[in-house]
């Protein structure tokens, strides 16, 4: 049997609570990620653990951002 991979192209609709919840842990797991990575990128000797450091950086604080503009849009639709 083999397991069906969907990928959404679009945010939905309403936001349940449950959705909110683990938004909420996402963007909390990311903030966590970006604060450790960037410190021990500073505190790194070896350029090249720094550069791999800063590049997961950099990726988690780009999907930091997209929740973060997701959450927006969101909002901005329903609060008017």
């Amino acid at each position: 049997m083999q397991a069906q991979s969907s990928t959404m192209t679009q945010p939905p609709a309403v936001i349940t609570t449950k959705d909110l919840l683990y938004i909420s842990d996402m963007l909390s797991w990311n903030t966590t990620a970006i604060k450790t990575l960037q410190d021990y990128a500073n505190r790194c000797t070896d350029p090249q653990i720094s550069q791999a450091l800063q590049q997961a950086y950099t990726m988690h604080q780009k999907h930091f951002d997209m929740l973060l503009d997701q959450m927006s849009s969101k909002q901005e639709r329903f609060v008017q």
